[in-house]
C-alpha cells in the first residue's frame, strides 16, 4: 500500500465517521432511547435506566447517544438511578 493510498483510505474513513455522527443526533430522542433500550434488552441487561437530558447537563451517568440535533443526550445508569433520583440524591448527600 502506498502512502497516497493509505492517506486516501484514512480520509475516506474519517469522512464516513463524520457523516454518521450527525445522523444519530438528528433522531428523535424517544426513537433513539427506544433503540438503545431494545439493544440493551437484547443483551439481557437488567436494572438500568435511560434518560434524556440537555446536552450541556453534567452528571456521572454514561452518555450513550445524542438526539434533537445535538441539543440533548441519552444517558445510561445502572441500578435505577434516573434523572429524577439524581438531583434528590445529590441534595441528600449535600445535606449530610
Amino acid at each position: 500500500m502506498t502512502i497516497r493510498s493509505a492517506v486516501s483510505t484514512l480520509v475516506f474513513a474519517a469522512t464516513i465517521a463524520g457523516l454518521t455522527a450527525p445522523a444519530h443526533a438528528a433522531k428523535s430522542c424517544d426513537e433513539l432511547k427506544s433503540e438503545i433500550g431494545t439493544k440493551l434488552d437484547g443483551k439481557q441487561v437488567k436494572g438500568y435506566v435511560l434518560d434524556v437530558v440537555a446536552a450541556d447537563a453534567t452528571d456521572d451517568r454514561k452518555v450513550v447517544g445524542a438526539c434533537a440535533g445535538g441539543s440533548k443526550k441519552v444517558v445510561y445508569a445502572k441500578g435505577g438511578k434516573s434523572a429524577k433520583a439524581a438531583p434528590a440524591a445529590a441534595a441528600s448527600a449535600a445535606a449530610h
